[in-house]
């Protein structure tokens, strides 16, 4: 029922307001007024006072407040709530589906449409209702259940930094069943291609609104270097007026401290959806910039990364020998000069005079001989990270470097002399260009026919010649060889860096050749023959609201998907490392236009400045709690006992008041005690009751065995809610997976992260008895994928036979639980983990594996009643029961191992380990 702004969830308790004038004259009955009577003797007690006095009758303002306090009661009994959703009656009974987008560009008003969010949850549920969230970036089958488990779950729901694409949105329109519910569509603005057929396939199962904010989606294209100009592009989807909008650039000062290093102001006209602008910046601070993002917007569209194409690199060029005066052609450096002047900063000057400015790629062309201080020099540059480029010439043909042993700054061992071809006494004709192998950083570089090769130094044959030849010629004869040296390496071209002995620097290979070296800056992106058989490591990826975080442990991607491959949960904006540059993901390309939504006009569509729900019935109850100590205090002044009485009043009061933080704050005191004082086993409370009941039981049965048979002797299990408890009072965290549990908030990651890293373990348990490849097959392992994507999580391996968990109190081969199966997977094991004589074990991880996961179900094989019986059944007959007991020897050696580390790997063992294995 609605009163004017407020509704009643029961309305029908208003009917008790009837029976206020009812309790007036009954309070006003009572007491009754008394009789008067005068008698002569009463004047002998004039003058006298009594310290307890009572009225005659009860004064109109004390019963006027006790009415009021009544009256609040019973309107606070009956649901009052301001604001309260007025959708029509039959859309009420139908369970809720809210869909979001869950895009970059919901992040520009995520707290908004999560607010809208709550409050439609918070009304199916006072219906009765049940709900389902599905996102579409993301989607999965929708679950509906009841809407406080999802409500609990929204601060764990973010957007993704992309957007989704037309196979995501006809996977959704399939995954909908055939069951009738309401939608609410939380839309991010933009057209997408699929959405009509998805929003007919909504309609079919009942009535459809969409939220929308009515900011307009804002973005911001790649930057463009040109003319030593920074060119950026913002887009907008709705012309909205005249905006001014400000590009800022960010970086880290010569400190390393993150800042704005410049502010480009860009304006976007009356009815303009683009903008463009052009920032000047000197090529130091130019190289410090890592993204441009436009201020005031918080998703990942408004943010450009930047990579490689816009910085400039800084090349020294050094020569063997000066330049012959009106001979420029000849001169060992003009062609490298006309090659690098458009992407890079030259330098000048001698080799010991440019060393300190730290550039990122030296050139010796035709230098032979180094002092002993350069050769020094150059070799501690080269390990940090530098490049150099040698080119061979007369001067190294003639030299003995590098001739009878391989000199430190050459890639290769060198024969005396040189090779000439093409002449009278020479070895044939002139050669041309192989091929690039595969491999090679110039493997798929097309070779022009009129490229040829008459002279060069030749390389010693060696065993580690083949890895290190990146091109070579049509016989065979290496062209260009490589040497890692530290973080840097040295490039050796077997010919001039004129044209004097091949035609190459005559030709745009040789360009393309010194971009893919990194000599020059990368100004267009890779093309496909440069990325096809490579991976790209991530280094750092962004999330929806466009924050750049670490890439942690994310697999590699690809080289033909990094560039051209949709974005998606195995491929994120961010940047990516390959073998000889790095590349920027952006969530907007070049090609990006801005295209807005337009919805059917039988499609109601709503902003997110909905007025929220607010229930009244607690302010209610607690005004009639207030009027009713006004009563009490209002009584005792009448009666003239106020002021013994006063302090007891307010302490009462105050006691009232602050009761539920004080019980709370001891609730919490008493749990943390408890967790401190003893060994306490907890798990993760996942919000399906029986999978959270089964695990409270299987790790009552696990203390209980622990009691019996060791000497840890453990409280009695916690459940724990990740968003609300510590976890550090826990040394292990048993996390059942279920395909509907919540995700958690970003503030729960974080206490994850820090309990991992601080020595916890959490035993993942997807409870599917498949566990290949992380039980990915099944719903529950794919949740687990998700839930654990955010952790800082070590690489896996199964468990190796080696393994302390084998032997840590029982010796085991296998580690069952209601199923059974050995894939179990744990920290991996070092590199360099090798076994040493005499020890029958490998030293493998020196710390406990912060994450054990598995699929065998282990809490059911654990769990107890109260009185210490099994609550599910393992196998049939003695081999269930073995079954059973092998798992508890599992519970075992895991809970001994996070409390004592893998102390059985210390020779001190070895000899009683050998006995009991009968060796």
């Amino acid at each position: 029922m609605m009163l004017g702004p407020i509704g009643f969830a029961a309305p029908w308790l208003l009917l008790a307001l009837a029976a206020l004038p009812i309790l007036w004259i009954i309070l006003r009955a009572v007491p009754p007024a008394p009789i008067r009577r005068r008698f002569p003797g009463v004047a002998l007690l004039l003058g006298l006072t009594d310290d307890d006095t009572v009225t005659d009758r009860t004064p109109w303002w004390l019963l006027l407040l006790r009415m009021l306090a009544v009256a609040a009661v019973i309107v606070g009994l009956a649901g009052p709530v301001l604001n309260p959703r007025a959708d029509g009656e039959a859309a009420s009974r139908l369970p809720l589906l809210i869909v979001t987008d869950a895009s970059w560009a919901n992040a520009r008003d995520w707290n908004a449409q999560v607010a809208v969010m709550d409050g439609l949850l918070a009304e199916a549920g006072r219906d009765g209702r049940a709900a389902a969230i599905m996102e579409l970036s993301d989607p999965e089958a929708p679950i509906f259940r009841a809407a406080e488990t999802w409500r609990s779950g929204l601060p764990g729901l973010t957007p993704a930094p992309w957007a989704p694409t037309p196979e995501t949105l006809e996977a959704v329109a399939e995954m909908l069943g055939e069951d009738g519910f309401e939608t609410r569509w939380f839309s991010d603005g933009l057209a997408h291609d699929g959405r009509d057929a998805l929003l007919e396939a909504l309609e079919a199962r009942g009535p459809v609104k969409v939220h929308e904010s009515p900011r307009a989606v804002m973005a911001l294209r790649p930057a463009q270097l040109s003319d030593g100009l920074v060119d950026l592009t913002a887009l907008r989807a709705v012309p909205d007026g005249t905006r001014e909008i400000t590009v800022n650039a960010h970086g880290l000062d010569p400190a390393g401290i993150p800042r704005v290093l410049a502010s480009l102001p860009m304006t976007f006209e009356d009815e303009a959806t683009e903008t463009t602008g052009a920032l000047s910046l000197p090529p130091e601070l130019r190289a410090r910039v890592t993204r441009f993002e436009i201020a005031g917007e918080t998703q990942a569209g408004a943010v450009t990364l930047t990579d490689d194409g816009l910085k400039r690199r800084e090349v020294a060029l050094i020569a063997g020998r000066e330049d012959r005066e009106g001979l420029e052609l000849l001169s060992p450096l003009h062609y490298l000069e006309q090659a690098l002047v458009p992407t890079a900063d030259l330098l000048d000057g001698a080799l010991m005079d440019v060393l300190p400015a730290n550039p990122d790629v030296i050139v010796l062309a035709d230098v032979a001989t180094l002092s002993g201080a350069e050769q020094a020099a150059l070799l501690e540059w080269a390990e940090k990270g530098g490049l150099l480029l040698r080119f061979a010439g007369p001067r190294v043909a003639a030299s003995d470097v590098s001739r009878s042993e391989e000199a430190p700054l050459m890639p290769v061992r060198l024969r005396a002399g040189g090779r000439t071809v093409g002449g009278a006494m020479s070895w044939g004709e002139p050669k041309a260009l192989a091929p690039f192998p595969d491999g090679s950083p110039f493997q798929g570089l097309d070779i022009p026919g009129d490229v040829t090769v008459s002279a060069q130094v030749m390389a010693q044959p060696d065993p580690t010649l083949a890895e290190r030849v990146i091109a070579q010629l049509t016989d065979g004869t290496p062209l260009v060889t490589r040497k890692r040296i530290g973080a840097g390496q040295v490039v050796l071209f077997h010919v001039t860096a004129n044209a004097e002995w091949s035609s190459l620097p005559l030709s745009g290979l040789f360009v393309q050749m010194l971009e893919r070296l990194a000599v020059s800056s990368a100004m267009a992106p890779p093309d496909m023959a440069e990325l096809e058989g490579t991976t790209w490591q991530p280094v750092e990826v962004l999330d929806g609201f466009g924050r750049l975080d670490d890439a942690g442990t994310r697999p590699g991607v690809a080289g033909e998907d990094v560039l051209d491959a949709p974005l998606g949960p195995d491929l994120l904006p961010g940047l990516y490392d390959g073998p000889e540059r790095r590349v920027a993901r952006n969530v907007v390309t070049a090609e990006t236009t801005l295209t807005p939504m337009t919805w059917p006009a039988r499609i109601p569509v709503e902003g997110l400045a909905r007025a929220p729900e607010t229930p009244l019935g607690g302010w209610l109850l607690a005004t009639a709690l207030v009027l009713l100590t006004a009563d009490i205090l209002a009584s005792l002044a009448l009666s003239g006992r106020l002021w013994p009485a006063r302090a007891a009043a307010v302490l009462v009061l105050a006691l009232s008041l602050g009761a539920p933080q004080q019980a709370q704050a001891q609730e919490n005191d008493a749990r943390a005690i408890q967790a401190t004082s003893e060994v306490v086993l907890a798990h993760v409370i996942t919000g399906n009751t029986q999978v959270d009941d089964a695990s409270r039981a299987g790790l009552r049965g696990l203390g209980r065995m622990l009691t019996f048979r060791t000497s840890i002797e453990p409280d009695p299990p916690i459940s724990v809610n990740l968003e609300t408890d510590e976890l550090a009072f826990y040394p292990i965290l048993y996390w059942p997976i279920t395909p509907d549990q919540p995700t958690p908030s970003a503030e729960a990651y974080v206490k994850l992260n820090d309990y991992l890293r601080s020595g916890g373990m959490i035993v993942f348990d997807t409870r599917d008895a498949d566990v290949a490849g992380f039980g990915a097959s099944s719903p529950n392992g794919a949740r687990l994928q998700r839930l654990a994507a955010p952790l800082d999580i070590p690489p896996l391996e199964p468990v190796p036979e080696d393994h302390v968990l084998t032997r840590t109190f029982y010796l085991l081969s296998d580690f069952p639980g209601r199923h059974t199966g050995r894939a179990v997977w744990v920290e991996a094991a070092p590199p360099d983990a090798e076994r040493i004589e005499g020890m029958p074990f490998r030293n493998l991880n020196d710390g406990v594996t912060p994450v054990v996961i598995g699929g065998n179900d282990w809490a059911s094989a654990w769990a107890v009643n109260e009185r210490g019986d099994p609550l599910f059944p393992v196998g049939r007959g003695y081999a269930g029961e073995r079954q059973r007991e092998l798992s508890y020897r599992f519970g075992v050696n895991l809970v001994m191992h996070v409390l004592t580390g893998n102390y059985k790997s210390d020779q001190v063992h070895v000899p009683a380990l050998l006995d009991r294995l009968g060796q």
